[in-house]
Order: structure tokens, then sequence, then C-alpha cells
């Protein structure tokens, strides 16, 4: 049996998994705020209470904001702020008596589509977050990617490539760079892109409803972001080439994306013909933390 446990701001989830992805237990519980010791004890006692209810003991994979840094073994970049600093997978291991595995939300993402999502049975999957910030994760073999600096799939801090005059220098980003792909992917993003063009502020959903609705101006935003959707990809295939492209987050629910960008990218991508399918996701808000728990693979558990 496997255990996934999907840390969030505000909600932890975790599940247990049989064999095949079979769901054996499932709970939520909200997220301390502020303490790290308190952020163990949680995490702690629902993998006894998933465990109790499974009636067995299982391999744990957590998901987290942020990631490890392979130069410390502390955590490093993480929205939960009071996770920074710590041995987060040593303190874990410590308290729950075996060992455990974490890797970034994105990274569990793309492990659960590839492993029986949208992209189940590809060899190589690039899994993308298009939410409140722009983040992915590769999988390749069935087995995720990391890399020697633990940042394999951060796409949302390149440039927008194939950048054109007017989107000249940038936006600001939270990284301290401008420019980035997170700037003007992300749904804020999307929102402000809106909001500078138009004087007028409304949702992401806002602006996707007025686009079917008819209104002009929402349907040119919405191509803009499109071609910089289909631009951004087209620089991964270019590097990566990946068989399939799985969107996640709030903007993977805009029908008109896997229309739209596949129909663009070909003119950015360096080939004669481009075959990389690009799918909505399958297992929607439940991939974080069913990839947390495929982060021990079925032999392994």
């Amino acid at each position: 049996m496997r255990i996934g446990i999907d840390l969030g701001g505000t909600k932890i989830e975790g599940i247990a998994l049989g064999a095949g992805g079979t769901e054996r237990a499932r709970k939520r519980i909200p997220a301390p705020q502020g303490s790290y010791e308190a952020t163990i004890a949680a995490i702690r006692d629902l993998v006894a209470a998933l465990e109790a209810e499974a009636g067995e003991k299982g391999s744990i994979g957590i998901g987290m904001p942020g990631a490890i840094s392979p130069a410390t073994g502390l955590v490093k970049n993480a929205n939960s702020t009071w996770l920074i600093g710590h041995a987060f997978g040593a303190d874990l291991e410590a308290a729950l008596g075996r060992p455990v595995r974490l890797a970034n939300d994105a990274d569990c993402f793309a492990l659960s589509e590839a492993a029986d999502g949208a992209g189940e049975g590809a060899p190589t999957v690039f899994g993308v977050i298009l939410g409140t910030g722009v983040g992915g994760g590769i999988v390749v073999g069935g087995r995720l990617l990391s890399g020697p600096n633990a940042i394999a799939g951060e796409w949302g801090h390149n440039s927008l490539p194939f950048v054109l005059p007017d989107e000249l220098p940038g936006r600001d980003c939270y990284c301290g760079k401008k420019g980035c792909i997170e700037t003007w992917l992300s749904g804020p993003g999307f929102a402000a892109d809106y909001l500078i063009e138009n004087r007028e502020a409304l949702s992401p959903e806002g602006i996707v409803a007025a686009a079917a609705a008819g209104n002009r101006p929402a349907k040119v935003a919405l191509r803009r972001y499109a071609d910089r959707l289909a631009r951004a990809l087209a620089h991964v295939i270019n590097i990566l080439d990946p068989h399939v492209i799985v969107l996640g987050g709030g903007m993977s629910n805009v029908d008109a994306l896997y229309v739209e960008v596949p129909s663009r990218w070909g003119s950015y991508v360096f080939s004669d013909t481009v075959v990389t399918r690009l799918e909505r996701n399958k297992h929607g808000d439940s991939s974080g933390v069913r990839g947390a728990a495929w982060l021990w693979p079925e032999e392994e558990s």
C-alpha cells in the first residue's frame, strides 16, 4: 500500500492506494499555520488515521511546496515559509519511523498524470501547472526526473520565448527577474494582461466567460494567452520533445486552449511536424495527492 500526502497552504490531504491505484482511504485536514512542529505532528497523525482506516501500513510520499536543497538538505522556495530552513524529510522520517520520499507539488501532478492519468503509457510526459503560479514536472519512463539542482521542470521562471516588441521588457516577477513565463501565463498574469489592455478588472474565469459570450476584448485576450502558451510550450518541445503535455491548474479548464495552442505551436517548434499531444488532466485536484503516493512505485511499496 502507498500513502500520499499533499501538503498545501490551507489543507493537508492524504490518500492510501492499493494495488493498481485503487483508493483504500482518503482524508483531508486543515493545515497548521505558522508552526513547523505542528505541521510535522499533523502529517504524522494523518498517516496514522489513513493506516487505521485501510488496516495496514504503507510507504509514504509527500508532495510539498518548494523543494529540498541538494546542497543543504533543507527546505527552500516554499510559500509555507515556516518550512524553510528545516530538515523536513529527516524530521518526518523520525516522526513516522520509516523512509519518506518528497517532491514538489508540480512534480507530483506530473507523476500522477503519467502513472494512471492523461499521460498513462507515454514514454515522456511534461506536466504543467497553470494556476496562481506556473510550474511543471517531467516524467520519463514512469520515473520522475529531479536533476542535480532539484529544479527539473521549472519552466515558469524562464523568459517568455519568441518575445514580441510590445512584451518587452516584461513584467516584474517575484523571483526578481522580468518577463518570466509565470508573469504571463498564471491566472493572475492573465487577469493583469486583460486589465492593462482594457482598464477593466475581471477574474480569469470572468474573462473566459466573456469570451464565450462573444465579448471582443475578452476574445482577443484569450487569443493572446493561447499564443503565449504555444510559444512557451514550443520552447519545452524544442528541448525535451515530450510525447504528452498535460495541463493542470485553473487555466487548464479553458476548453479553447486544447485547440488553439496545438494549432499555433507548429510555428515555433523546430520541426516540420508536431505530434506531441496536449491533454487536459484526468485526476484534477486529486493529482497532487495521488502523485505523492506514486513517488513509491508499486514494486517498491
